[in-house]
């Protein structure tokens, strides 16, 4: 009986002691994450040329809780949002400012530096 128990203590203090907050952990650093993405798109688009091109690199996490991650960019529904999501956690944040004005897409990866580019012309 005491076995018994041991297995199922086991498993049940993984999930609840160790998955629980690492999870609660990785939907706050990804909300971070795209808000740290939002700013720097609207960042980009104040400072643009009314004729020409801009680009700005920039760094984010490699890793949030050991586990990689993905930064979409695009429409959600009627507006334009950054979903960053890793796994089944994810979190959705709408571009502030812009979003109504100007279209933004793309994707990217934690991994190494990302790049943001403006062309008054479109792609």
């Amino acid at each position: 009986m005491l076995l018994l128990l041991m297995v199922v203590m086991m498993f049940t203090v993984n999930a609840v002691f160790m998955e629980g907050p690492a999870d609660t952990l990785r939907y706050h650093a990804f909300v971070d994450i795209g808000n740290g993405v939002s700013t720097r798109i609207v960042d980009l688009y104040v400072i643009a040329p009314g004729n020409g091109t801009i680009a700005t690199k920039f760094d984010i996490p490699d890793d949030v809780a050991g586990k990689g991650y993905f930064v979409n960019v695009g429409m959600t529904g009627a507006s334009q949002a950054i979903l960053v999501q890793g796994g089944d956690i994810q979190s959705r944040v709408a571009i502030a400012g812009i979003g109504a004005t100007k279209g933004v897409s793309g994707n990217t990866t934690g991994a190494g530096w990302n790049m943001i580019q403006y062309d008054s012309k479109g792609f």
